[in-house]
């Protein structure tokens, strides 16, 4: 469950314009699991809505879902319904670091846009994020394959045109991620065999929706990024004013592509590949 996002109330909303990005890299990254991709056990840890969980299950065996918030889990039931009649996934209301699983039980794990939201100290070394990948190493099996898709701290600078419009929630959110060099020193501490580092780069997080001049102003459109739960009411009404205020000067559109420029460069997240030594 996320330490800051109130995704019971939100988990409506988020599909609506969130896409799982990277779905093509993880893949990629499970097809070198000692077992065939339509063999293996996967858990989708921290699934959320279950979007990534949909878009995996056109190749793996089994997911099993596992998320912590009541209302993300409902949305993921109501929309897998079908693969899981079919005994494909099945929906586990825990914590990822306190799985429900044997050890060694898993051939692959994938983490999505989720460790930011754990409560945790960044001054004391990310001991949340220490005690899921310990947790990680505990369940999946020698060779098994974990996928850990991120932002790099260069992407949460400069990979998201509205960020700009919202610097200290921006600036507290970027505070949550761990840096790379740090996510991947604890992947080392843990036994995970770093194999490789990835960028979609072409991709949004909220797909075209992510291009909308005057989608801030929709909080439908907010929901779709956790960033807008770190955002003052005060700075809230400072930021939608400015994008009024800019539509009505015909300059919104020009303030959305600088504020973009560097996006199509650099990407919005990482995906980091490791497997279990």
């Amino acid at each position: 469950m996320s330490s800051y996002e109130n995704y019971t109330q939100k988990s409506g909303n988020y599909d609506k314009t969130r896409e799982p990005v990277g779905t093509e890299i993880i893949v990629g990254c499970f097809a070198h699991a000692p077992v065939p991709l339509d063999r293996m056990r996967v858990l989708d840890a921290g699934s959320g809505t279950g979007s990534y969980s949909q878009a995996l299950l056109a190749y793996v065996g089994r997911i099993e879902a596992v998320d912590l918030n009541p209302g993300m889990l409902e949305v993921a039931a109501r929309k897998l319904a079908g693969p899981r009649n079919e005994g494909r996934i099945s929906f586990h209301p825990a914590r990822i670091d306190e799985l429900p699983f044997e050890d060694a039980a898993l051939d692959g794990i994938m983490i999505n846009q989720v460790l930011h939201h754990l409560p945790d100290e960044a001054s004391k070394g990310f001991p949340a994020h220490r005690r899921v990948f310990r947790e990680f190493a505990r369940v999946l099996k020698p060779g098994g394959v974990l996928t850990v898709n991120t932002c790099s701290q260069e992407q949460l600078r400069h990979g998201y045109w509205h960020y700009g419009l919202i610097p200290e929630a921006a600036d507290a959110l970027r505070n949550r991620y761990a840096p790379l060099d740090e996510l991947i020193e604890i992947l080392d501490d843990y036994g995970f065999s770093r194999r490789g580092r990835f960028v979609p780069i072409d991709a949004t997080f909220q797909g075209e929706s992510y291009f909308a001049p005057r989608g801030p102003l929709d909080k439908e459109w907010r929901d779709g990024d956790s960033v807008w739960s770190l955002v003052t009411e005060d700075r809230l009404d400072r930021a939608l004013s400015l994008i009024q205020k800019l539509d009505e000067r015909g300059e919104l559109e020009a303030y959305v592509a600088r504020n973009d420029a560097w996006r199509p460069h650099i990407g919005q997240a990482t995906i980091l590949f490791a497997s279990r030594e």
